[in-house]
């Protein structure tokens, strides 16, 4: 067997084993049980959002959580500089909700923190929040349905956890982001099983930008967001700090319930893949990772060529079958035909990767405006 045969064989196989995986793991998802007609109570919750820019989602995100009907839950939102119409819009939301929502404004950034981090840190540390019984984090452009935090518990009352991440449905909008936005948080379960999050030996771990809840107890005994302040996937380095501790870490589905429309285009794409691998340990690696990536990406377009035409067909089909059959999981949705393009993402998580190692290479972490010294 010639070299070029290994490499077909090795790279089409290791694709087609991924989406074992993803079929498996999207099958052990759980899903939020019905809201029941009286709530449990948990305690008091207090929502703590960052907020930069985000003019084009955080009325409508605020709106939202705002109308939920489990009782006890506040609001925190941390204005982080904003330079557009955020600060108007905040300022009013605040204004008509002054007993659920108030609204912080920061433009100082301290020397070794992220600007999302600092945020978040400050958030915590409002009056609502110190005496929370619950911190739910949430990115700004995120929208929920009234019902969510009764469900919520619902299912912690079945499964109790000290800190629960959810999934949440995409929305979609022009061709660049049907293409590649919806089967990115698929993805996610292809790495993550959600049936090992809550095992204490797998080394399994969550937390979800779009919502992570946490005891307040839990967050103060692991440092919360202090003990890492430069760490740009927070979320994820939370949840794996809360389970390397001993506490319990759940994963399950919010969608349709929970949604947000991850990125705005093209550039925006790009931008966010920029932010997430400049957070990598081993960016050092990414010029040879890289390659790699674009080569398994469009594994169909040369595996035909090289011979291997079925194995080709199976993985170019399969991806969007699979991925399209987890992704109505959670989101309720049909799949989309525009899927069967899912090779370009390869283009634009190279572009990103590449962006970010330039970045890293200058010692910076870039967002929304922003570049923060990373030594």
């Amino acid at each position: 067997m010639h070299s070029v045969d290994w490499a077909a064989w090795v790279i089409g196989g290791a694709w087609l084993v991924m989406l074992g995986m993803l079929h498996r793991n999207s099958t052990k998802l759980d899903q939020l049980p019905e809201a029941p007609p009286t709530p449990s109570y948990h305690g008091r919750v207090c929502l703590c959002m960052p907020a930069r820019n985000e003019a084009a989602a955080v009325g409508g995100a605020l709106d939202s959580w705002l109308a939920q009907d489990y009782p006890g839950f506040f609001l925190w939102v941390v204005d982080d500089g904003s330079t557009d119409a955020t600060t108007t819009i905040l300022e009013e939301k605040s204004r008509l909700h002054p007993n659920r929502l108030r609204v912080l404004r920061n433009d100082s950034l301290p020397v070794g923190w992220l600007g999302k981090n600092h945020a978040l840190n400050l958030a915590v540390q409002q009056p609502e929040a110190l005496v929370a019984d619950w911190l739910l984090f949430v990115d700004a452009d995120v929208y929920s349905t009234p019902d969510l935090m009764r469900r919520v518990f619902a299912y912690l009352d079945d499964k109790p956890a000290d800190i629960l991440a959810l999934l949440f449905a995409v929305d979609a909008v022009g061709l660049v982001e049907r293409v590649a936005v919806p089967l990115a948080v698929p993805g996610f379960l292809a790495l993550v099983p959600p049936h090992q999050v809550p095992n204490p030996r797998h080394p399994a771990f969550a937390g979800i930008g779009a919502f992570t809840l946490v005891k307040r107890s839990v967050y103060d005994a692991i440092g919360g967001h202090a003990c890492a302040p430069l760490e740009a996937v927070d979320d994820m380095m939370l949840a794996y700090r809360i389970k390397k501790a001993g506490y319990i870490n759940r994963l399950a589905c919010g969608g349709p319930m929970l949604h947000l429309r991850m990125y705005r285009g093209l550039l925006d794409l790009v931008r966010g893949m920029r932010k997430n691998t400049a957070s990598l340990p081993g960016w050092w690696a990414i010029p040879v990772a890289v390659p790699l990536l674009l080569v398994s990406y469009l594994s169909p377009l040369w595996l035909p060529w090289v011979g291997h035409p079925i194995l080709g067909f199976l993985v170019w089909i399969l991806t969007p079958a699979i991925a399209g059959d987890a992704s109505q999981r959670i989101t309720g949705k049909p799949m989309d035909w525009i899927w069967v393009f899912w090779p370009v993402n390869g283009l634009i998580l190279g572009a990103g990767m590449l962006w970010a190692f330039w970045d890293r290479a200058w010692g910076v972490n870039t967002w929304r405006g922003r570049k923060v010294g990373l030594s």
